[in-house]
């Protein structure tokens, strides 16, 4: 990648605030649209700023205006009119080289969210913006374009991380990730959570609580998203690096399947739709993820030059609902059925078009719950979570087959979910050890969720022992990262041992490297 010299001084410089005035190309054009607007009397940029989705020509640039983030209404603050909401692109972070300019409005039905598409960039580079309103300039975001198609880039960086319940601890884990400056960061899900504050509590006790109560309507989703970007750590790493972005069930309710409710709800498909439009009004998502009828898109693909391909899936909105009642089960039989679906036969056959045709390295496939057999009793029997990949072992088959039948590109399967960090070999058949490896599994604790966590050599032990395509196992906070070139992947699992106080050092607690062509960890 093209990169400025010096990310340190970025940091700080954005760290400090916006930094420096407008150039004067755009001076005048931006004191008229504050002049007709009048300057406000408060920040507008309290939810900070974000960049995602990129692509060779551009990419998503994110805000929304909330002078007072945390009103009951989700609004805010801000009035109930239009507001114009001015932006810039420079190739520096003091903006001495301003490439792109222009305006958007942030509307009340949006909660005044803006999503600017960028494209007639330059590929495979760095760029730097940031946006004004009311008078005020927000911080200096960095994010990058993705190298042409086509392209053998040497190597590039990603992080993946997920699960971030905001009472359960700071986010120190989003901040350590900022600091290494990965390229891009994948978010894999439940991002927010919607419970009420004091209900799901950390084996520590909670360090902060929620505001309002549980999440029911589209004021209150609003609000939530609204609260834990109030986070100064959550809005460093999103200024930082750009991101991808899929939900898991917390963005809405616990373990919900398609239409099915995790819970016994009122009302439960008008939930699901408010959750949906305050996740894509405080993502940096594409106008393509808005669908018509009840749904958001969020399968998609997007590459890395000829270095990698992420296929982003999508594994609430299309399943079954969870058998034999949910949770941890032992014999559960219906899991079996060989028509129970977790994509859906539509995704399923996306996929697997798109790792047929994939050039690139490494097929990244980004998605939610743990694929892996994963045998959580320790001795004879077995019990499985069967909101994962185990309570739909037919289409689990399905896609071990799709991966297996990958003509090109290493497959990595990126998980979330579990608030356990693990790598593992992918298996054809999970029942026999020494069954072809067909992909490798990196699922990536939570960066909050559960609390400091704890390590339990003996259990860890235990369980690898029973799931013997398992490799590792670690129960504290964090997140991966992963550095791919042409000849390999290298995964860095970073833990903090703790997060019910700030300032925790982040460590390499192990590392793992997937040969090109192996299929397999070492």
């Amino acid at each position: 990648m093209e990169h400025t010299p010096s990310r340190r001084a970025f940091l700080i410089a954005a760290a400090a605030g916006a930094g420096g005035l407008l150039s004067p190309a755009s001076a005048g054009a931006e004191s008229t649209a504050t002049a007709r607007a009048g300057r406000t009397a408060r920040d507008p940029f309290t939810l900070g700023i974000a960049s995602g989705d990129p692509a060779a020509d551009g990419f998503v640039l994110w805000t929304r205006l909330a002078p007072d983030p945390l009103t009951p209404d989700g609004h805010g603050g801000m009035p109930a009119r239009d507001v114009e909401v001015g932006w810039q692109v420079a190739t520096d972070e003091r903006f001495r080289e301003v490439v792109r300019t222009g305006s958007a409005l942030a509307r009340p039905g949006s909660a005044h969210s803006v999503h600017v598409e960028l494209q007639g960039l330059r590929p495979g580079r760095e760029y730097f913006y940031r946006f004004r309103a009311g008078g005020h300039l927000s911080e200096v975001g960095r994010t990058l374009t993705t190298p042409a198609p086509g392209t053998a880039e040497s190597s590039f960086t990603f992080a993946a991380v997920s699960c971030a319940q905001y009472e359960h601890g700071y986010y120190t884990a989003y901040r350590r990730m900022a600091e290494q400056h990965p390229d891009l960061v994948v978010h894999l899900g439940d991002y927010i959570y919607e419970y009420s504050g004091g209900v799901y509590t950390a084996a520590q006790g909670n360090v902060r609580e929620h505001a309002g109560g549980k999440l029911q309507t589209l004021a209150d989703y609003r609000l939530r998203h609204a609260q834990y970007k109030t986070d100064p750590d959550l809005r460093l790493a999103h200024r930082n690096s750009p991101w991808l972005v899929i939900f898991d069930d917390h963005e809405v309710e616990n373990n919900w399947a398609g239409d099915n409710p995790g819970t016994l709800v009122p009302d439960f498909a008008t939930r699901k739709a408010a959750g949906f439009q305050a996740y894509y009004e405080n993502m940096p998502l594409r106008r393509s993820a808005v669908v018509r009828g009840p749904h958001l898109k969020i399968n998609r693909r997007v590459s890395w030059g000829s270095l990698a391909t992420f296929h982003l899936l999508d594994s609430r909105q299309f399943r079954d609902d969870q058998p034999c009642d949910d949770g941890m089960r032992s014999g559960c039989d219906e899991r079996l059925g060989q028509e129970r679906v977790m994509l859906g036969d539509e995704q399923m056959k996306w996929l697997a078009g798109g790792l047929r045709s994939a050039p690139a390295a490494w097929n990244l496939v980004a998605q939610q719950v743990i694929v892996g057999q994963r045998d959580y009793h320790l001795g004879p029997g077995r019990e499985l979570n069967v909101d994962a990949w185990d309570g739909y072992p037919a289409e689990r088959d399905r896609l071990l087959r799709t991966l297996a039948g990958a003509a090109t590109g290493n497959p990595v399967v990126l998980t979330g979910d579990a608030h356990v960090a693990s790598a593992s070999d992918l298996l054809a058949d999970f029942d026999d050890p020494d069954a072809e490896r067909v992909g490798v599994e990196l699922v990536a604790t939570s960066i909050s969720s559960d609390g400091d966590g704890y390590r339990d050599a003996a259990r860890d032990a235990a369980l690898l022992e029973e799931n013997p395509h398992l490799k590792f196992v670690n129960e504290r906070r964090g997140y991966i990262m992963c550095q791919a070139t042409p000849q390999e992947l290298k995964a860095d699992f970073r833990t903090l041992d703790y997060i019910s106080r700030k300032g925790a050092p982040a460590r390499t607690a192990a590392t793992f490297t997937i040969p090109a062509g192996e299929r397999a960890l070492t």
